[in-house]
């Protein structure tokens, strides 16, 4: 469904990343480790674009955002596969509650389980599992 590459892009924060498709399955392994739900909310197809509405839920983003994360998306096509996928509006999104929750986060870890650090970099799925871990070590402090 996606082409040899793939762009994704944030325009809210300048953010371009091509991932090769084999990087992009890589990426969805790591995704699907927090088991995301992902709704459709709006969508509209134009000269062979695609616009959406789509939020999207995980134990990830509970524990940082606590609520799903809602983006306006285009999504590009060449010969019917994916060529790029562009969020253009974060629509629900308190950055200042994700940066300060992931930020406590790193911090406590870094202090406490020093074998997990570096987890919030690795974005495949052993990165995920330690992701994961490290929400629940910092959950069940005490």
């Amino acid at each position: 469904m996606i082409t040899d590459s793939l762009s994704t892009e944030e325009t809210e924060y300048n953010y371009v990343q091509t991932f090769s498709k084999k990087d992009y399955v890589e990426w969805l392994k790591w995704d699907s480790v927090f088991e995301p739900t992902y709704k459709i909310l709006e969508i509209k197809q134009k000269n062979g674009t695609v616009k959406a509405k789509i939020s999207k839920t995980d134990k990830r983003i509970i524990f940082l955002h606590q609520e799903p994360i809602v983006t306006d998306q285009v999504v590009r096509f060449d010969n019917d596969k994916i060529t790029s996928i562009e969020t253009t509006k974060y629509v629900i999104f308190n950055d200042s509650v994700f940066v300060k929750k992931r930020d406590e986060l790193v911090d406590w870890i870094d202090k406490n389980h020093p074998e997990l650090n570096g987890f919030i970099y690795d974005q495949t799925m052993t990165g995920g599992m330690n992701y994961l871990k490290a929400i629940e070590l910092y959950e069940n402090k005490k």
